[in-house]
């Protein structure tokens, strides 16, 4: 069986668990802490692995979830249930903050809430552990004018634009490339008229905005090829993936059509499939958010909540880290110590996270 199939089968029987009393269950007298993604991925068992560490280091009953796929109507259960079941905290990656925010006010009258990699910040959490999405994305913006200096066709992929980091970090990029004179300027594309778009500085973004999956592996891939056939033979393209799995469907669409190389590829978040490929140079970099802290951190906040303790609160974001087949010197950038490590380093990094779990 694949590995994509048997988690989405851990994950659909463990969410099926979560709505049974632990009947006959011993009490461990340790605080108990949940932490629910927003869907199943990589990215998120290098979180799981940060939990595990930290339920370990502060001794604390944790439970965690990866749901089979990024819909609030499926988070909600999950989370209701443990509210049910008198769990001491709960930290989110929330899917829709303003369509949840009401539900999750409910959820922190009850238990202490926590949110990470996405925000809702009206829902009454202690705090949001996490980067600043739309300074990220900015760094994204970044690498698409390093690869693409003069300027050039992009196209942008992405799981949502309803989440709050689906709408920043778009923002981000955008706002990177934009000049006065072009910040959205609708408009046909130069060599290929048939094609609508906007124009971001020297930029065009082919329809105007980002390419959306709802998290759907299938769809993201089917809307990279879609894509490629759309602007074949268009000279100086860069397909951009904002979510972790949006960089390896691109460059699988993209080797599928032998266009390795041609089509410059930038990524967002550290799927181990993008690292390698930035070290094999068929990816220009990605931008990366330390999921593995977000995932201790959170269960730190947590456990030290459950006891009484609240400074261990964060506020403000976390940085981001810039990841290149060379790396670079550390920068200070809008207030922001970022690092820029090599990708292989990176990747053995993550490898050694990942031991934790064993996956």
């Amino acid at each position: 069986m694949a590995r994509w199939s048997r988690l989405v089968l851990v994950v659909a029987v463990a969410g099926g668990l979560a709505f049974i009393p632990a009947c006959g269950k011993k009490d461990s007298g340790k605080p108990k802490i949940a932490v629910v993604t927003n869907c199943t991925d990589p990215f998120w068992d290098l979180a799981e692995a940060g939990a595990n560490k930290a339920a370990q280091d502060f001794d604390v009953e944790l439970t965690f979830r990866q749901p089979e796929r990024m819909a609030a109507e499926v988070q909600k259960p999950i989370i209701d249930a443990w509210v049910n079941q008198g769990f001491n905290g709960i930290a989110v990656s929330v899917i829709d903050p303003k369509g949840q925010t009401e539900d999750l006010r409910l959820v922190a009258k009850k238990v202490t809430l926590v949110t990470m990699d996405n925000d809702a910040p009206d829902s009454g959490r202690v705090c949001y552990v996490g980067v600043d999405n739309k300074e990220a994305g900015r760094a994204v913006g970044r690498l698409i004018k390093k690869v693409l200096p003069n300027g050039g066709t992009l196209a942008l992929f992405i799981g949502s634009t309803t989440s709050a980091n689906g709408q920043a970090r778009p923002a981000g990029v955008l706002e990177e490339l934009a000049t006065p004179e072009a910040n959205g300027t609708p408009g046909k594309h130069p060599q290929r008229p048939e094609l609508s778009g906007k124009f971001y500085g020297k930029y065009f973004l082919v329809d105007g905005e980002p390419k959306t999956d709802n998290g759907e592996k299938e769809k993201a891939a089917s809307n990279v090829q879609a894509m490629l056939s759309r602007v074949d033979g268009v000279p100086d393209l860069c397909f951009a993936g904002l979510y972790a799995y949006n960089p390896p469907a691109i460059l699988e669409a993209v080797r599928a059509k032998s266009l390795v190389g041609k089509v410059k590829i930038v990524g967002f978040d550290e799927n181990p499939e993008t690292l390698k490929a930035i070290a094999d140079g068929h990816i220009e970099g990605t931008v990366v958010q330390d999921p593995y802290n977000y995932g201790y951190k959170s269960v730190e906040i947590l456990a030290a909540e459950a006891r009484g303790d609240t400074k261990k609160r964060v506020s403000g974001s976390a940085p981001y880290q810039v990841i290149t087949r060379e790396g670079g010197p550390t920068q200070d950038i809008n207030n922001l110590r970022i690092q820029f490590p090599k990708a292989a380093d990176y990747l053995t990094t993550m490898r050694d996270q990942l031991k934790i779990i064993n996956k």
